[in-house]
């Protein structure tokens, strides 16, 4: 079996298209800076004598228009690829770009879907459908979407498991063919140095990511906007000692202080399982205080909804910061031995509750980078929701509501809260990326994941040192990372562009 090539058979007529695609867009975009330094800029509308309005075009101009007709064939040439991936019957002729393309039908599928029923009823969806009145916000989206599904169908467009090795592709090329009776029959991106498929691994790693990255900047947002709120409308010595605390946190360096989490000594003491124990209670705290203060007239619908919140977030949380075989052992009453003295040093905490109530069980590694990007980020969003509440707590509507008699609780939450979405929003998006970057580097440093898993961090670092020999072990997981982060930040700008038209 021979190696794939790059484009297949469509890349006998398409790679010509793409290679003059490319020089009239950077030959285009070379013109326009250079004509900007002569002063002639883009035209715009004008009025002629008759009174109606007329396009007045320069050079410029065609030269931009040139840049986007670049963009769009070259655009079609990948997407012409990747029909030619789904209709080709042979491997030979899909290439691997095709048959990247063909492995990810199913996420193609659901962003065509996606993106249709969003723009059919964007009219109903309020900031989200206005999302797709921007171009930018749009791209961004998408690119988001990508990694999101990819993560959701990974089990189908991974065609080997993270840590299937053939020995015989070790840092080979992408397009390998495999040995006889294996799962697929090419390594699309190549073999590792340990002889893994870096395609496999790439789309199985964005589910780490997508795991970690989203619900620890929710839980983030939880402990920020619970100690935000109060320090910006009580202000007071509450405002000073949460802003010492926070400052203090910010001040540590980053890097230094996911170092000493990780540090066996200190996992094995603890800490980060402890520091769980009180940023898990953060999402509990502020449910419950959002149902009280909302439905404090009615009180059986109050009674109820905070009776669920804390019966089944209590049960959550239990699962969550329960680890087998540690001293925070919670529902592993039945595992400790029978001495007291023994069951008091292994499992301080546990407590006699049926071991089916641990719905989850994190690993350590997991656990403790979780932990990390909560500590690290709640900071940051504490000083944001603070800044934001002394702002809004001078308004008018604010000023109204405590005419009203309403409490101060219901006034952070109800009357602050949401007229602080937008900024929130954006830097929430923002955020994922901050995180997602963080994890990459604490992979690339061996401070996060387990060596084994596929996370991108990891997966760069194990091909960096290959990179001037055989770049595609640590090429792709890079470009993963960058595009996704890239997404975020364009879905931010997207969002930020449209809260702004409210």
């Amino acid at each position: 079996m021979e190696p794939l090539t790059w484009t297949g058979q469509f890349g006998t007529f398409l790679n010509p298209i793409m290679l003059a695609a490319v020089v009239v867009f950077f030959a285009a975009a070379i013109l326009n800076f250079v004509i900007g330094f002569a002063g002639i800029r883009a035209g715009g509308y004008e009025v002629n004598d008759e009174g109606t309005m007329v396009m007045n075009r320069t050079p410029s101009d065609y030269l931009l228009m040139a840049m986007q007709f670049a963009v769009l064939v070259f655009l079609a040439c990948g997407v012409g690829f990747i029909i030619g991936g789904i209709v080709l019957p042979e491997m030979a002729q899909k290439g691997i770009l095709g048959a990247v393309g063909q492995r990810l039908l199913p996420v193609w599928i659901a962003l065509i879907v996606t993106f249709a029923l969003s723009i059919t009823f964007k009219a109903r969806l309020g900031l989200y459908g206005k999302l797709f009145n921007s171009s930018i916000g749009m791209v961004g989206f998408g690119l988001v979407m990508f990694w999101v599904y990819a993560a959701l169908f990974s089990a189908w467009v991974a065609p080997f498991d993270a840590l299937d090795q053939i020995s015989s592709l070790r840092n080979d090329i992408p397009g390998t063919p495999t040995p006889e009776g294996e799962a697929y029959s090419h390594y699309l991106f190549g073999g590792d140095r340990l002889g893994r498929d870096v395609f496999s691994r790439v789309i199985l790693g964005s589910t780490f990511v997508l795991q970690i990255a989203p619900l620890a900047t929710v839980f983030a947002f939880m402990v920020g906007i619970t100690l935000g709120l109060p320090a910006g409308y009580f202000g007071g010595r509450l405002d000073t000692i949460l802003t010492f605390v926070a400052n203090l946190v910010l001040a540590f360096p980053v890097i230094l202080l996911f170092y000493l989490l990780v540090t066996p000594e200190i996992v094995a003491a603890g800490l980060p399982q402890y520091m769980s124990m009180v940023l898990f209670l953060f999402p509990i705290i502020f449910l419950v205080t959002l149902f009280n203060s909302r439905f404090h007239t009615q009180p059986k619908r109050r009674n109820l909804l905070v009776g669920l919140t804390v019966l089944i977030g209590g049960l959550l949380y239990l699962s969550l910061i329960s680890d087998r075989g540690t001293v925070i052992d919670v529902l592993g009453w039945s595992r400790l031995p029978e001495s007291w003295p023994d069951r008091i040093s292994l499992g301080l905490f546990s407590i006699p509750l049926p071991q089916s109530l641990d719905l989850f069980d994190i690993g350590g590694n997991i656990l403790i980078v979780f932990v990390s990007v909560v500590f690290v980020n709640s900071p940051t969003v504490f000083r944001i929701v603070r800044g934001i509440t002394l702002d809004i707590k001078t308004r008018d509507y604010v000023a109204a509501a405590q005419t009203r008699g309403e409490g101060p609780w219901y006034i952070m939450l109800w009357e602050i809260l949401p007229n602080a979405r937008g900024p929130l929003i954006v830097d929430f998006c923002l955020r994922i990326g901050y995180t997602t970057i963080l994890l990459g580097t604490l992979g690339f440093f061996g401070l996060g994941l387990s060596p084994e898993s596929p996370d991108w961090g990891s997966t760069i670092n194990e091909g960096r040192s290959l990179l001037t020999v055989y770049p595609h072990p640590a090429l792709p997981p890079a470009l993963a990372l960058m595009s996704l982060v890239l997404g975020l930040n364009l879905l931010a700008d997207g969002l930020r562009e449209e809260s702004l038209k409210d």
